[in-house]
């Protein structure tokens, strides 16, 4: 990716540097997501994350209302929506996903671990992007084994730090854009630290390893490749997902009708 691009996306070198470490990591991948699925072809999609409305009016009589419920602008979800819905009708930057989890199931990986690279960054994908894998790890914590969770939420901080042993390598954008002495938060070095001594360890890592490698504008592909998959190790529930009760439902719903104005 083009650094001037990546300046750009952020607001320039100004509002990168005041961005903490892990905002920089994360708006970097961002970028790359978008410019990957600005390249490769999908589906016609509306989605409005990050567009702001126009600015509230006090004082004078209405005319319209402020939005709630169904967004008219957005592909109207289910009444049960399923995984794979959410993949087609409200997640961006999916093809980052979906070639990562092509990539560990090419590698031979267990089930297991590529459903957890397709679904590593969903938070960035639908719902907030700063310690996006502490988000999405509580997103799907209901519906996957522990394991799957873990791994999602600990990718995030071992991402920054090498272990030539198993084939990561601290990535080299992460040099180009952020620079030499770029150091991660005390919290982001103290789970690194935990996970690389957990028994999950490893799940975890493959994330990385197939998360780095996963930005190839000619490839494309489909959520429905992961369908058997996602049906064997994700527990869809019958309410369908934001309507459930979970711990989580109340995520699911804000992707589901992300414009509410309360």
């Amino acid at each position: 990716m083009d650094r001037r691009k990546f300046l750009a996306s952020v607001g320039g070198a100004t509002a990168l540097a005041a961005m903490s470490a892990s905002e920089k990591a994360d708006a970097l991948e961002q970028a790359m997501s978008e410019e990957l699925d600005s390249i490769v072809v999908k589906p016609q999609l509306c989605t409005t994350y990050g567009q702001e409305g126009p600015p509230i009016q006090r004082g004078i009589k209405r005319d319209k209302y402020f939005m709630m419920g169904h967004d008219p602008r957005l592909p109207r979800m289910s009444d049960k929506p399923t995984l794979i819905e959410f993949y087609k009708k409200r997640f961006g930057s999916v093809q980052h996903m979906l070639q990562s989890a092509r990539l560990a199931r090419i590698n031979g990986l267990p089930e297991k671990t590529v459903l957890a690279c397709l679904l590593h960054d969903i938070s960035v994908g639908g719902l907030i992007r700063m310690d996006h894998g502490y988000w999405g790890a509580q997103l799907v914590a209901p519906y996957v084994d522990e394991e799957i969770a873990w791994a999602i939420k600990y990718h995030q901080s071992l991402r920054f730090y090498a272990d030539p042993d198993v084939g990561y390598e601290y990535p080299e954008a992460y040099i180009r854009y952020f620079g030499p002495d770029f150091v991660p938060e005390p919290y982001v070095a103290a789970d690194a630290e935990y996970a690389r001594n957990h028994k999950w360890y490893m799940t975890a890592r493959q994330i990385t390893i197939n998360d780095v490698y996963s930005f190839d504008p000619n490839v494309t592909v489909e959520i429905e490749d992961f369908e058997d998959i996602i049906g064997r190790h994700f527990r869809q529930p019958e309410e369908g997902l934001g309507y459930d009760n979970s711990p989580s439902a109340h995520m699911w719903r804000t992707m589901i009708f992300p414009n509410n104005f309360l």
